[in-house]
């Protein structure tokens, strides 16, 4: 018998287990985050007698005589004090690491009420954050010490708030004390568990499975292979091309494949079982090389479903005739660059618990989409779609890696066939390999100029390893040509890319959504012809930087919002003075564009004296909760203490898109606008209580022209974010600063803005100097600890710079900024070092500098 002392109170354990799984499955203290379980991220952190421990780590046996202290064994005033202060300056996004930031902190404060900032990032540096850039968790911690000496007050939100308000985030008190709910926080009685066998080659047919023994193991509920999926056993994003589970007789695309499915009572009875299973393969030669894929005679990745060979997708994007105009050019530039895989490394694993319900199922989820999810496994089922309900809890963090269903559908798949509640969660492993990754790219491109540095024309030609799926894969490729030429002011390009399919992991939807590829290519060329010219880098991006009025390279005439110029103005100074800094500069659409249905929707119900809004958009920690909370307080001058934003559920809220895109703040903000102005119409004769029961809806369609549409200037996205970056090096290689200045429209909250800028420039930093997602033969190697994620103590000093100006009328003219904060900033990152060494790089992650990963 073990005697474990956990929040001021003794319990008696039988049997030796992990600290974490104590915590988290016996008592319930689900503050206590699952993010790896290999002891790397921190999201497990607690208190081990007043020391910061990772409880994923130590056994209970290790810990008696021990004090343990979480989230949930805070004193009331320390909760009040945590939760206001990591909330007051922004530094709570996705939440899924802020309670074990909150017991780093703790750890520090209890030994030192009064530290310093280095001493504030010391104390969380092994704690991962993939949100926020760290720099406001390190002021959080700063202000919470600075309220407990001075006994200052928590306040919460109050009263009419508007838009342009640096309020509070409506789910920051929740995500800090870790009330608020993840799926993996959700236990349910009778619940069982279910996992898949996943593929022992990247490329193998399927000749027989054998769970005859697993079958016999006592606590397995079932084990389901292909032929138990009563509808579609093919999903996807966008291309129904995805094996729910490979058939027997059938071709494994990537090491992530799921062969079965097999549900148990608890989860160590599911891991015995999953070890049972025997598949018999016959090992197939994989394609895990892109341009031996597009070979004629390459094995087929998808034969019959994709008729154009192992080319997913392929864009050809012409505006003059682009040889001509460089061949008459003073100055022109040709290089080759390549870009590498990158893992999302979002905090909270994927996970998803389904239920029977009314003949079908019901999903609570972490998504980007819980209509795309619906969608999918409605298909998978053979349901109609109202039949399968999805709701999101919190999500913890996605940055385009939760777009594709990884476990919902077979969570769905199981509870359908079982007739019980089933939780499904990967593997930190699992999701290494599982979901789709960035796109690894190979550019060939050539920039031209004349002779005052005005940019004539530019010729690309794109490769982009898409990896077993399509996934986005073919939308990712369409960015990154379209925006390939930048915010600039010329008019002829010729842009080729090709998307192409190997047995590799598949890739997807990464924030920059292709244009951080190549925006590394292109930003590169411009610093080489201001040589040429012999200007400064700044000048030849100010002097053809698009104006307002001006036709950007795709054709769109760029609207009054345009403000690349003032982001350049904006850090002239700083660039100009510095020794060794980089520069560059970025574009990116708000909004799915280029002609598709681009919808945002809202319903607000009056319930209670409140009104409740309603949309179908996921909130992934860019705080779109908060964005809603303040369009309807502003548009319907109605205290914040009485809106409520209700979660994502495809039962009550209309369908706004997936969370990708930049999208939701513009294009859902501006539904959310329209519903409370018929509110609004109502409420000059009627009182909010009167109004009890009645719905208010809005919706708006972000109309766009098609690609290739017969148009002299067609509009390709209803708004554009512009942005320039700058990155100064200390004289030892050492970043000293990153310089941010972005054009948003309207900055709906300024505090959230300044959170996005930062967290994108350190995930753009990890891009251009650490890290790294190592495949070996098609097999991914990488753990998460070996990334190269950057730390608290390892980040430099981020200088945000908002930059407002009207011009785009929906949404009170805010445009999304989730994406354009990682686009610059690596070629930012490598025009310093080429200041600093003379050394022009072309391969990212860069080598030479002191980030880079030493080997052994």
């Amino acid at each position: 018998m073990l005697m474990v002392h956990v929040n001021g109170k003794d319990y008696e354990v039988e049997q030796d287990t992990k600290l974490m799984r104590f915590l988290r499955d016996d008592l319930r203290l689900t503050s206590v985050k699952d993010g790896c379980s290999q002891g790397a991220c921190g999201t497990c952190t607690v208190l081990v007698d007043g020391k910061a421990t990772k409880a994923c780590i130590p056994m209970l046996s290790k810990l008696q005589g021990k004090s343990v202290v979480t989230v949930e064994g805070l004193s009331e005033r320390e909760k009040e004090v945590y939760a206001y202060a990591f909330a007051k300056v922004g530094a709570v996004q996705c939440g899924f690491c802020i309670p074990g930031m909150v017991m780093c902190a703790k750890g520090l404060l209890d030994q030192n009420p009064d530290p310093s900032r280095v001493e504030a990032a010391a104390t969380i540096r092994n704690n991962i954050c993939r949100c926020t850039g760290y720099q406001k968790i390190i002021e959080a911690i700063l202000l919470s010490a600075k309220m407990f000496r001075e006994d200052l007050p928590a306040k919460e939100n109050s009263g009419v708030v508007s838009v342009g308000a640096p309020i509070l985030r409506v789910d920051a008190k929740e995500k800090v004390l870790g009330t608020g709910q993840y799926p993996d926080d959700v236990y349910l009685d009778d619940m069982i568990y279910a996992s898949a066998v996943r593929s022992e080659y990247p490329r193998a047919k399927v000749l027989a499975i054998h769970t005859e023994k697993v079958l016999e193991l006592e606590g397995v509920i079932g084990v389901y292979t292909a032929d138990d999926i009563p509808g579609s056993v093919k999903v996807g994003h966008l291309k129904p091309d995805w094996d729910t589970m490979i058939p027997v007789g059938h071709v494994t695309h990537y090491l992530g494949d799921a062969i079965c499915l097999i549900a148990a009572e608890t989860p160590e009875i599911l891991e015995r079982a999953k070890a049972l299973v025997k598949v018999d393969y016959e090992v197939l030669q994989p394609v895990l090389d892109p341009f031996e894929a597009l070979k004629e005679d390459a094995p087929r990745i998808h034969p019959g479903i994709q008729p154009d060979g192992n080319v997913l997708a392929h864009e050809h994007l012409v505006r003059g005739n682009a040889e001509e105009v460089i061949a008459n050019s003073k100055y022109k530039v040709t290089r080759h660059y390549e870009t590498p895989w990158t893992e999302h490394a979002f905090l909270e694993l994927e996970c998803a618990v389904a239920m029977p319900f009314d003949d079908g199922v019901f999903i609570y989820s972490s998504d980007q989409g819980t209509y795309d999810t619906q969608h999918e496994c409605s298909m998978m089922l053979g349901l109609p779609p109202e039949k399968v309900i999805v709701e999101n809890k919190l999500v913890g963090g996605g940055f385009g890696g939760k777009e594709d269903v990884s476990v919902q559908h077979h969570a769905a798949l199981v509870a359908y066939l079982t007739k019980r509640p089933v939780k499904v969660k990967l593997s930190r492993q699992e999701s290494i390999t599982v979901h789709p990754k960035r796109h690894p790219m190979w550019m060939d491109i050539t920039t031209a100029c004349d002779e005052n540095g005005y940019l004539t024309a530019m010729k690309a030609v794109v490769v982009s390893d898409t990896g077993a799926y399509a996934s986005l894969g073919g939308p990712v490729l369409q960015r990154a040509c379209t925006h390939a030429a930048g915010p600039y002011n010329f008019q002829t390009i010729d842009i080729d890319g090709k998307a192409v399919y190997t047995n590799n992991p598949p890739a997807g939807a990464f924030r920059g959504f292709g244009v951080t590829q190549t925006c590394f290519g292109a930003e590169r060329n411009l610093d080489l012809l201001a040589e040429m010219v012999g200007i400064s880098p700044w000048e030849i991006r100010y002097r053809n930087a698009v104006r307002p009025g001006q036709v950007l390279p795709n054709g769109q005439i760029a609207d009054a919002s345009t403000g690349i110029a003032e982001t350049l103005e904006a850090v002239k100074e700083i660039y100009e003075q510095a020794p060794y800094a980089g520069i560059a500069c970025a574009m990116k659409n708000a909004g799915v564009g280029v002609g598709l249905p681009d919808w945002g929707r809202c319903r607000l119900l009056v319930q209670n004296k409140m009104v409740q809004i309603h949309a179908g958009a996921s909130c992934i920690g860019q705080g779109l909760g908060t964005v809603l909370t303040q369009v309807v307080s502003q548009t319907a001058q109605i205290p914040v203490e009485q809106i409520w934003y209700c979660p994502a559920n495809t039962s009550n809220s209309p369908d706004s898109g997936t969370t990708s895109g930049s999208r939701q703040t513009l294009i859902t903000g501006e539904a959310a606008k329209r519903a409370c102005e018929k509110l609004c119409e109502d409420l000059k004769t009627h009182s909010l209580q009167e109004l009890e029961g009645k719905e208010y809806y809005g919706e708006y369609l972000a109309k766009t022209d098609k690609m290739g549409s017969d148009v002299p200037n067609p509009v390709s996205h209803v708004a554009y974010g512009y942005a320039t970056q700058v990155c100064i090096l200390n004289e030892d290689g050492t970043i000293q600063k990153m310089v941010a200045a972005h054009d948003v429209g309207k900055a709906v909250n300024p505090i959230s803005v300044e959170g996005q800028i930062e967290g994108g420039v350190v995930m753009g930093m990890g891009y251009a100097l650490t890290e790294q997602y190592e495949i070996k033969e098609g097999r991914p190697v990488s753990r998460f600890g070996t990334l190269g994620l950057f730390r608290a103590d390892k980040v430099p000093h981020i200088e945000s710079m908002i930059i407002e100006k009207t011009g785009v009328e929906p949404g009170y003219g805010a445009i999304g900024i989730g994406e354009i904060t990682s686009i610059p900033t690596a070629p930012a990152i490598t025009g310093a070092y080429y200041k600093l060494t003379g050394e022009f790089q072309t391969k990212l992650p860069l080598h030479g500098t002191p980030y880079e990963k030493k080997k052994k």
